[in-house]
């Protein structure tokens, strides 16, 4: 039987909740892990399963009352069991108000088995013991997964998504003994009053123009509609896919990721007053002012064969990464992927713990489970992520 013995004195469990958030989402997840943890207890008490003919069996089964719970993450609705001979008090009430934030991401942590890196396997010790039975772990990832999977596959019917921003995340994942790298496609929504929502994730074997066109078509399939502006890099699979897959909308070149492709071809020494040039460029709103400025410097610089590359990708892309003047009313937060960039950040301070997961089902698990934290946040916050009016 799984021992729980819930301490907190693990430098990277007081890292988990210091990241950790508070959202419906939450709430639901850890109403789940604390009714698993009081039925596992009460098993352990009783000494028998369900229905199990034990000689070593303590006591019966008695059904289970209602309690609500208040946590800093709300109130939660819990179904305490009891025991037929009423001796049976689950240990969770007592402890857990020293961690209660800590139970909810290290357990996302340990429902990932088979993982048995060092640091995965003392955060799982110091809160439960050294005792945890794949059968208690499956119990909780079985009401785990239907959550994220639920939340996966959402309708966004309704909603009207005129500027879409996606990226791919890599991720190690383990496959007949063998560590694959696989790609997580995700995107964001935002919608015409200025909110932003995580619309979709999708863990692939490879980001190509397949792959991306299976992830749009997936959007597309639960009610994407109405999008007008896609932002994203320029990798040649995925320009491919958002032309097919939204023939009728622009792409918004990430300006992050092109400056760094215009700089990556000119010498560091030197070059300062053409890099200030070049993003004097981008401080403009009104893609005529910014034309005429870039077709200056083009004309300036062209000849000087240090310069040639990068006032050649500069000319070639200039269009597409100013289409956010167009469509998106020159808000500077549409010119780039910088917000899928700290999502990515916030998943990979959760990934690293785990390292290489175990397969694409625990991947999806935890990966779901910080982009449903995250989303809520969103959701629950008043001030709107662009003001298009400002």
């Amino acid at each position: 039987m799984t021992q729980v013995h819930f301490t907190l004195n693990n430098e990277e469990v007081q890292s988990i909740i210091e990241h950790s958030v508070k959202d419906e989402v939450s709430k639901n997840i850890l109403t789940t892990v604390f009714n698993q943890l009081m039925e596992n207890q009460r098993t352990e008490y009783i000494q028998a399963d369900d229905y199990e003919r034990s000689e070593s069996r303590q006591s019966q089964r008695n059904g289970y009352y209602e309690r609500d719970f208040t946590t800093r993450v709300g109130t939660l609705e819990l179904k305490v069991p009891r025991t037929r001979d009423g001796e049976f008090s689950p240990t969770v009430f007592e402890r857990y108000q020293r961690n209660e934030k800590a139970l909810l991401a290290s357990m996302l942590e340990m429902y990932v088995s088979g993982v048995s890196t060092r640091k995965v396997s003392k955060i799982v010790e110091e809160l439960c013991g050294k005792s945890v039975s794949k059968s208690f772990v499956s119990s909780l990832t079985e009401q785990l997964d239907p959550m994220v999977n639920e939340w996966q596959n959402r309708s966004l019917s309704g909603t009207s998504y005129p500027y879409l921003m996606t990226d791919v995340l890599y991720i190690k994942v383990r496959e007949d003994h063998r560590v694959l790298s696989k790609s997580c496609h995700i995107a964001i929504g935002i919608t015409e009053g200025g909110d932003r929502e995580i619309i979709g994730f999708m863990i692939q074997n490879e980001e190509s123009d397949d792959t991306w066109s299976i992830f749009f078509e997936y959007l597309k399939e639960r009610g994407l509609q109405g999008t007008e502006l896609i932002i994203s890099d320029a990798h040649k699979g995925l320009v491919s896919a958002i032309r097919k897959s939204f023939t009728n909308a622009s792409w918004q070149r990430c300006q992050v990721h092109f400056l760094r492709n215009i700089f990556s071809s000119i010498p560091k020494k030197n070059s300062k007053p053409f890099r200030e040039a070049v993003k004097a460029i981008f401080k403009f709103t009104d893609i005529e002012l910014a034309r005429t400025a870039k077709n200056a410097l083009v004309g300036e610089y062209i000849d000087q064969s240090k310069y040639t590359k990068a006032c050649e990708t500069l000319d070639n892309g200039f269009e597409d990464a100013f289409q956010y003047t167009v469509i998106g009313n020159g808000h500077n937060r549409l010119k780039s992927t910088n917000l899928l960039e700290r999502l990515n950040q916030e998943v990979r301070r959760r990934e690293k713990i785990i390292r290489i997961f175990p397969n694409r089902t625990s991947a999806n698990r935890l990966i779901g489970a910080v982009l449903m934290d995250l989303h809520d946040e969103w959701l629950s916050s008043t001030r709107k992520y662009i003001k298009f009016d400002q």
